[in-house]
């Protein structure tokens, strides 16, 4: 599954975009580099139901931003995306 793929289905999911969840996230302050993934994946269990690989990829764009690593672009491998940002404002509005 693509990066793409899973906040695509964490939308799905939870109704709410991956951007929807990235502020309420930074708003809780998780977007602090003292906050382990471990909390912030917790949380989104229990507050959203969503298992490990889904919260990791959200825990990635609260860390890091919507880019990802080069690699993964066009790769043909399993979690190859099309493009190296990833698109957090909702399926229905994706270019």
């Amino acid at each position: 599954m693509s990066f793409q793929a899973y906040l695509d289905a964490v939308e799905a999911k939870t109704g709410k975009t991956p951007r929807a969840i990235v502020d309420e996230a930074i708003a809780r302050g998780y977007d602090d580099a003292s906050v382990k993934a471990g909390v912030i994946v917790q949380w989104l269990a229990d507050d959203y139901g969503l298992g490990r690989g889904h919260a990791m990829a959200i825990v990635h764009v609260i860390k890091k931003g919507p880019v990802i690593d080069p690699k993964h672009v066009n790769s043909g491998g399993t979690h190859s995306d099309p493009s190296n940002v990833l698109w957090l404002d909702g399926v229905a509005t994706k270019p």
